[in-house]
């Protein structure tokens, strides 16, 4: 319900459950519901019933997770088969769910106020997981211009209980904003603020889930695959390593950024230095100090060696984006949209190099999201989904802001 600690750090679990290696040998015969249930079932105890739990999962698992075969060594795990097209759908839907059941719980809470940044498909994601849900107000804040024009469209025209804020700044600056309005006694006394980002638990440890259902459609059991995760935030990968901590079989992980590089210079030199956000064409990547960072770093215990044996991180440019999506769309008829094609390229290089290995990316987003990107590098145009087909003649409805926390928390109060 907090999203973030009180001492304005992140919550963590205190300890991390780990699996019988029967689980994962009979994960084929199970439903993806009952994996799902048995991943999450023990970080939410007996805070949620088991029964309302359950219809939790079913309502954020609604669509498919497919691993799809690219070439002989790489997979694509497809994650934008939700309604908004993107990852961010099954946390965002779990967290909602849960936001549900607990305000429900407690009536004297009074009315929630979510507060989200976004670099992109988290406010889609968050906008439609909250809409007209009872009690809660959604109030997202995004870069103005560094958003697609698809994921603008999905965070601004639902309306209701849901308000889009474009600020004139970069995602960055978003995020700090909303970390103003936590840390503002005050204002928590007259609001109950929460938060929808990856550093809210209820976000990010149902993300656990796509990891796991690889693993169930993963052909080559005897050879753990290698994971290459497109990283903004680093929600999606700290998630990934959590479960290997649990027992996934992972060969490897890499974090798949673009020029914002806060991490891969990390593992090279051993000193965390955040940077300006540098706007590329995989926008949601677009973080030049990534929160959930500090949650790998515990799950190592803060071991250097240990994390460095399982993790490496790349760097990619908008240009090697490009080129990729091209090349994958001309060789292969696959379409990556520009986070896919880092993951890609991220993969395809380190098993160059390690050719006895087989592995998957994430594939984070729809590419019609990035139509604007894509369609003029393939020479085609791609097919809206009936998700979007619905949105793209909606008006917005936003309210721009400078880089001002009063004008924020003025407009908060006034909710």
């Amino acid at each position: 319900m907090r999203g973030q600690a009180p001492d304005k750090g992140l919550y963590f679990p205190e300890h991390i459950p780990v699996f019988d290696s029967s689980f994962f040998h009979n994960m084929e015969e199970m439903e993806d519901e009952e994996i799902a249930y048995q991943v999450i079932q023990p970080y939410v105890g007996e805070a949620i019933p088991s029964k309302i739990l359950r219809k939790i999962i079913h309502e954020t698992l609604s669509f498919p997770i497919p691993l799809v075969k690219v070439n002989e060594n790489i997979f694509s795990l497809e994650l934008f088969h939700g309604p908004t097209l993107a990852f961010k759908d099954v946390g965002a839907r779990f967290m909602s769910r849960c936001l549900g059941y607990f305000s429900g719980q407690d009536a004297r809470r009074g009315r929630t106020v979510v507060l989200v940044a976004t670099s992109g498909d988290t406010g889609g994601a968050v906008a439609n997981g909250f809409y007209n849900v009872k009690g809660v107000e959604v109030v997202i804040l995004y870069p103005s211009g560094k958003v697609s024009s698809v994921q603008e469209k999905q965070l601004t025209t639902l309306g209701k209980n849901i308000h889009a804020l474009e600020v004139r700044g970069n995602f960055d600056d978003c995020q700090l904003l909303v970390k103003q309005a936590f840390a503002d006694e005050a204002l928590n006394q007259k609001l109950f603020l929460t938060s929808a980002n990856s550093i809210n638990i209820a976000r990010w440890l149902p993300q656990q889930f796509y990891y796991f259902l690889a693993w169930k459609q993963w052909p080559h059991k005897k050879h753990p695959p290698v994971i290459s995760v497109p990283s903004g935030n680093f929600g999606n990968i700290c998630a990934g390593i959590l479960s290997h901590a649990s027992g996934l079989p992972v060969q490897y992980f890499i974090a798949a950024c673009n020029v914002n590089d806060a991490v891969p210079e990390f593992l090279k030199t051993g000193k965390y230095q955040p940077k300006k956000t540098i706007p590329t064409i995989s926008n949601a990547m677009d973080v030049g100090d990534p929160s959930n960072f500090v949650r790998i770093l515990e799950i190592f215990e803060e071991d250097m060696s240990e994390l460095k044996r399982i993790l490496s991180a790349s760097s990619i440019t908008d240009e090697e984006t490009k080129k990729t999506i091209k090349k994958i769309f001309k060789q292969y008829h696959y379409l990556l949209d520009p986070h896919g094609a880092v993951g890609f390229l991220s993969l395809e290089r380190y098993l160059k190099k390690n050719k006895e290995l087989k592995g998957f990316f994430v594939e984070t987003a729809h590419p019609v999201k990035f139509f604007d990107v894509v369609e003029p590098l393939i020479e085609e145009k791609i097919p809206l989904p009936a998700s979007v087909q619905g949105i793209m003649d909606k008006k917005m409805e936003t309210t721009k802001m400078e880089v001002d926390y009063n004008f924020l928390k003025e407009f908060l109060l006034k909710l």
